[in-house]
């Protein structure tokens, strides 16, 4: 099969001593419709090297009143397209921007009437949404490790998406608590916000240069910018803590 897709740079960002980093990779992702769905159907465009994949429009409701951080998505979807990708591009992407950081990263998509057709049907910026596996981003078969399906949403400016921020520790070899043989206890691998589709984190660096032995990060010492809403009840739940390794007997 032809590559009928293309790639651009990659750029980075970041903001402050919790440092946010909000880079962005700009391939372009390509994809043809597929107008019927089904496990027959979707285990033929695997045999030919695509993986199924969907893209909608998703709005976000609060679920309850009294719960600022009670964020669900509504029921309703629109613009709504059934689309194959081809794996040999989303195994480029994947490796360019890594697996981690794949669910939290926009990326340009256009919908072409066939492969290697020039008619664009549609185009515009998506996201797309972690698996239900949450060892994973993607949804990927248990013995092969090779990529099922994919499910964006649409990613337009002016919009809210729920977006689930993996976060990165820095800092560990000036940490004095490990100097001194503690470890370091990742106890929130990510981050769950409410971004404005424009600003959304790639990622959040965590500094742990500064902590001791049982010192923590909790997630109201975060500094993150003012437009993404933390979907925590408890802003005092640790991110991190750096304890004391246990001495055998």
């Amino acid at each position: 099969m032809s590559k009928w897709w293309r790639a651009v740079a990659t750029t980075a960002g970041g903001l402050r001593s919790m440092e946010v980093t909000s880079r962005r990779s700009y391939f372009t992702i390509q994809a043809i419709p597929r107008e019927v769905s089904g496990r027959r159907v979707s285990s033929r465009d695997r045999a030919q090297g695509r993986i199924p994949a969907v893209v909608f429009s998703q709005n976000y409701v609060q679920s309850k009143p009294e719960d600022p951080t009670s964020i669900v998505a509504s029921s309703s979807v629109s613009r709504k397209f059934l689309l194959t990708t081809e794996r040999k591009q989303i195994k480029t992407i994947i490796d360019s921007v890594d697996l981690p950081f794949f669910c939290s990263t926009t990326f340009p998509l256009q919908i072409r009437a066939g492969s290697g057709s020039s008619t664009l049907l549609e185009s515009g910026k998506v996201l797309p949404i972690k698996a239900s596996d949450p060892s994973s981003c993607i949804h990927k078969d248990e013995e092969t490790g090779k990529i099922l399906n994919l499910v964006f949403v649409w990613a337009e400016d002016g919009t809210k998406l729920r977006v689930d921020v993996p976060v990165v520790f820095k800092g560990e070899h000036e940490c004095p608590g490990l100097k001194k043989g503690g470890y370091l206890n990742k106890i929130r691998p990510s981050l769950k916000f409410l971004c404005p589709a424009e600003n959304i984190p790639q990622k959040i660096e965590v500094d742990i240069s500064q902590l001791d032995v049982e010192d923590k990060v909790s997630l109201h010492d975060i500094d993150v910018h003012p437009t993404w809403k933390l979907l925590s009840k408890n802003e005092a739940i640790p991110v991190c803590k750096v304890k004391a390794t246990p001495v055998d007997s």
